[in-house]
């Protein structure tokens, strides 16, 4: 299917049925499985991550303990792949465009939907996704280059430690966009009012003194390029659970592929500051 389905987003801004957001989650049940970066604009996208029950207590505490990479935005009752607040016939299973599955902490999977995997005893967390803040970056005049360059956003797992809680420890995964100093401070004003979708960059500049070696080589989604005049900047990124997952080794997990998010209802400038 399209791998560019729809990234100019969709003209209609009703909610629910016949919305972008609706479409998006629509085009995943029908196999899209693309990079979900400018897909549906102004609604709100989400991270995943689905465990077990006995663990759910235990990574609610951990995203309590650590907002910045982990801002829950929805989450199911045990065994309902439904969470209704966050879209209208909303289906965790179906509506993302790939999906990882854990055992271990070993990646086993990257299916397009979960049905074969769901289980009566999984609780599905949804976590704020910063393709939400760059709506707002890009309304004041910022250039997103993963966007311009139709890539997906660079992530990389860093030396920064998590607040440990219960089984789940580990180090903080976070995003990169590079700006021109001017730009940057700009990005940091405008994301600091969106602390459901990760609020203010971590870092920016000097990738090394967060432990990233190559900023040319990510963990995760792709490289952009980085002109002569701009500086790196780093924010907090819902990909932290599956780094988590690799140290942590819970016996399973399911979560998002990087950059393949849950399109929800919710509008991004509801969640403005």
């Amino acid at each position: 299917m399209d791998t560019e389905f729809k990234r100019a987003g969709s003209t209609s801004d009703r909610e629910g049925s016949g919305s972008a957001s609706h479409d998006a989650r629509l085009a995943c049940r029908s196999g899209w499985d693309g990079v979900t970066a400018g897909v549906a604009p102004g609604y709100v996208q989400g991270n995943l991550a689905i465990l077990p029950e006995k663990l759910a207590a235990s990574f609610h505490r951990f995203c309590q303990l650590n907002p910045k990479p982990c801002p829950i935005i929805g989450m199911s009752e045990v065994g309902n792949p439904r969470i209704p607040e966050l879209g209208i016939d909303l289906d965790i299973r179906t509506d993302l465009p790939r999906y990882r599955v854990w055992r271990d902490g070993e990646l086993v999977e990257e299916p397009i939907d979960i049905m074969a995997h769901w289980r009566k005893d999984l609780v599905a967390f949804v976590l704020g996704c910063s393709y939400s803040f760059e709506e707002a970056l890009m309304a004041d005049g910022l250039g997103i280059r993963h966007i311009e360059e139709k890539r997906n956003v660079p992530m990389y797992r860093t030396s920064i430690a998590c607040t440990p809680a219960g089984p789940f420890a580990g180090r903080m995964v976070v995003s990169m966009r590079p700006f021109k100093p001017a730009e940057a401070i700009r990005a940091i004003q405008i994301t600091t009012r969106f602390p459901a979708v990760h609020g203010a960059p971590v870092h920016f500049d000097k990738p090394e003194m967060i432990g990233i070696k190559d900023i040319a080589r990510p963990d995760y989604g792709d490289s952009v390029s980085i002109a002569p005049d701009e500086v790196p900047v780093f924010w907090a990124c819902g990909v932290t659970p599956q780094s988590i997952i690799l140290e942590s080794k819970p016996d399973f997990a399911i979560t998002h592929a990087p950059g393949c998010m849950l399109v929800t209802d919710l509008h991004n400038n509801k969640l403005s500051v």
